[in-house]
């Protein structure tokens, strides 16, 4: 009889315990895009920095930086930071099928965080940079290996709503959404260049349709439409962002990212940065736009104080109570429910912090849709000093690289890196004519009548 009990005290347990889950696993679906602030934080565990390939790695050996004690710290500063948080691990290839002690071990515990809190678990291609070391066809043969091994791993016929990939080609994010059923992927990194093995600048900051043509440019109709949200890596500092990779000793990535902010200057400033970054999107940002998002990436690896990563998130929970920090399949799929092609018209605007690269006395302001991205960069110590330092047009074709290359920017008319000669800042009414009248088109009030 009190095995009998037992049974079915456990079954009932069970049954209650996989529809917790679900229930949490299904959370974002309700949730609007408009209105709501989004956060999202990306966890990447592999066993080489760059694996370049299934068997070919060009970076150090982080075997013995990866173990399960590392994991536990880190998904307990979350949880610290942000109760109820929901993050993205993404395995790499070699990290799926380490056979050692601690690998096995860290893939049980992810696996038991993804039933916990309703973590999201996922396949990362060629650690970042797929495309720079593989052709099309075999990073398509990487991502059904991979999130096959996901499933394999995860068990109950799970499989995860997204990739992480750094840089993705267009035609591999088109290969996502058609054969693997996956429509959202972190396939571009916002700015990126001349830093790390891949440039990538030229794309959207924030989520749209990807054009088969490149994985930078936003679909113009439904004949060169990808069915697959791209996201961004890490929010960064649009003032750092404009920079050239390292050039003038600041660091173009920093924004929310732990290693340009907590190991550069400390968790103090660092977190002063990574939260001046976050204000970006939650405040001025969410009142442009309608809602706001932010996302990190984090490499389980990184010998920095998860201290840093429980502050920023509570400063958050305690600035922004209403966030919600999802994963960012859940997001994409948000943002793909409100937006069925790319009708979205994003702004940003952004006074520096005067920490790093974020001159303290410049101002940006992004205008970013469909057709074209600009960027204008005032002195705010010089009156009429509102230069125009971006130009890119998403209406002209476009083609991505044929061979293995770490160049897959699409760079416009002017762009904010000032790399050549015709990036050089022009003052607004200095533009073409034709430039002036596509920007007229969507944002007349830019050109005040005289």
């Amino acid at each position: 009889m009190r095995t009998i009990v037992f049974m079915l005290s456990f079954m009932l347990f069970t049954i209650l315990s996989g529809a917790s889950t679900k229930d949490n696993q299904n959370q974002g679906n309700s949730i609007p895009l408009m209105g709501t602030r989004f956060l999202t934080f990306n966890a990447v565990i592999r066993v080489n920095q760059i694996e370049v390939a299934r068997d070919k790695n060009v970076g150090e050996d982080e075997r013995d930086l990866h173990t399960p004690s590392v994991v536990i710290k880190f998904r307990e500063a979350i949880n610290a930071g942000f109760p109820g948080a929901k993050i993205t691990w993404a395995f790499s290839w070699l990290a799926l099928h380490d056979t050692t002690s601690n690998y096995r071990k860290i893939r049980e515990l992810v696996v038991g965080y993804q039933s916990k809190y309703g973590d999201e678990i996922t396949f990362i291609p060629g650690a970042y940079f797929a495309n720079a070391y593989n052709p099309t066809e075999q990073v398509n043969k990487d991502l059904h290996d991979g999130l096959a091994k996901v499933s394999e791993i995860v068990g109950n016929g799970y499989r995860p709503k997204s990739v992480v990939a750094g840089f993705l080609s267009a035609k591999n994010q088109d290969y996502l959404a058609k054969n693997e059923g996956i429509h959202v992927c972190q396939g571009n990194i916002w700015s990126q260049y001349a830093i790390d093995n891949q440039d990538g600048d030229g794309a959207v900051t924030y989520p749209f349709y990807p054009s088969k043509e490149h994985f930078c440019k936003p679909a113009q109709g439904k004949d060169d439409f990808v069915d697959c949200v791209n996201l961004d890596g890490w929010t960064t500092d649009f003032l750092a962002a404009r920079r050239e990779g390292f050039k003038d000793g600041f660091n173009s990535r920093m924004g929310v990212g732990p290693i340009e902010t907590l190991s550069k200057y400390g968790l103090d400033l660092g977190l002063k940065e990574m939260l001046h970054t976050t204000a970006i999107h939650f405040d001025r940002g969410f009142e442009l736009n309608g809602f706001a998002w932010v996302t990190n990436c984090w490499e389980v690896s990184l010998p920095i104080d998860v201290t840093g990563l429980t502050n920023w998130l509570s400063e958050i929970k305690k600035r922004w109570p209403d966030v919600k920090f999802i994963t960012q399949g859940e997001f994409g799929l948000i943002w793909r429910k409100h937006y069925r092609d790319n009708s979205f018209n994003y702004r940003f605007e952004e006074i520096g912090s005067g920490i790093g690269g974020s001159d303290a006395d410049k101002e940006i302001r992004w205008f970013m849709n469909k057709v074209f991205r600009l960027a204008l960069l005032s002195d705010l110590n010089k009156d009429n000093s509102e230069t125009v330092i971006d130009f890119t047009r998403y209406d002209l074709p476009a083609k991505e690289p044929s061979e293995m290359t770490r160049r897959w920017s699409l760079m416009g008319d002017i762009n904010q890196k000032q790399t050549r000669p015709q990036d050089k800042p022009v003052l607004l009414k200095q533009l073409p004519e034709e430039m002036k009248t596509i920007i007229k088109t969507i944002y007349p009030k830019l050109f005040p009548i005289q």
